[in-house]
Order: structure tokens, then sequence, then C-alpha cells
């Protein structure tokens, strides 16, 4: 599992039959600093994710282990919505403040 930022939307019209009515977001990967990285993956959204927000993902097989991913070719799955992230007894995120606290 890691920490990545929802940059944004992917729309594919066409995609095979058990891919149809699943969300795909682009999200790039955190540093532990809360900082981001040049690491970018396509993750379906279960959860249903916005913009902006920190979200943990799981790739690989624990991507297909949701209600909603069982038994399709998902290598990563928006799993939860960060709300706060502590680094060493320090706050690197909080969700839940104005201008989130990043670093």
């Amino acid at each position: 599992m890691y920490i990545a930022e929802v940059i944004g939307s992917v729309v594919a019209t066409r995609k095979t039959d058990n891919m149809q009515g699943l969300a795909l977001r682009l999200v790039r990967r955190m540093t532990t600093e809360a900082q981001p990285t040049d690491a970018y993956a396509v993750a379906v959204d279960v959860v249903g994710a916005d913009v902006g927000e920190l979200v943990l993902i799981a790739s690989g097989s624990s991507a297909r282990q949701t209600h909603l991913t069982d038994a399709r070719p998902v290598d990563a799955v928006i799993m939860a919505v960060v709300d706060t992230w502590q680094v060493l007894g320090r706050v690197k995120y909080r969700k839940d403040e104005p201008t989130a606290v990043r670093g």
C-alpha cells in the first residue's frame, strides 16, 4: 500500500465488459514528507475520492480484493481517503484543515 494524491480522472469509453461502471483516477505517489513524486498510476476508485484528496492505494493482487474489483483486471485501487497522516509523531497531513497541512 502507499499514499497518493488524486490528480485527475481517466475516461475510457471503450473497455472490457467487466470494467464497465468503474471510475478511473490518475494518482501521484507521495513521499513520507507528504511531497509529490514522479510516480503515477491509474487506480480504480471504489470510494468516490475527489481530485486533490490524499488516498490509500492497494496494488497488485490486493487491488482485486474489494467487492467491486473482484475478478477484474485491476492493478491499483483507491481503498480509502486519508484524513490524517503522521510520521514519527509529526502530522504530515490533515484533511479537515482549511489549507491541508503538508510536510
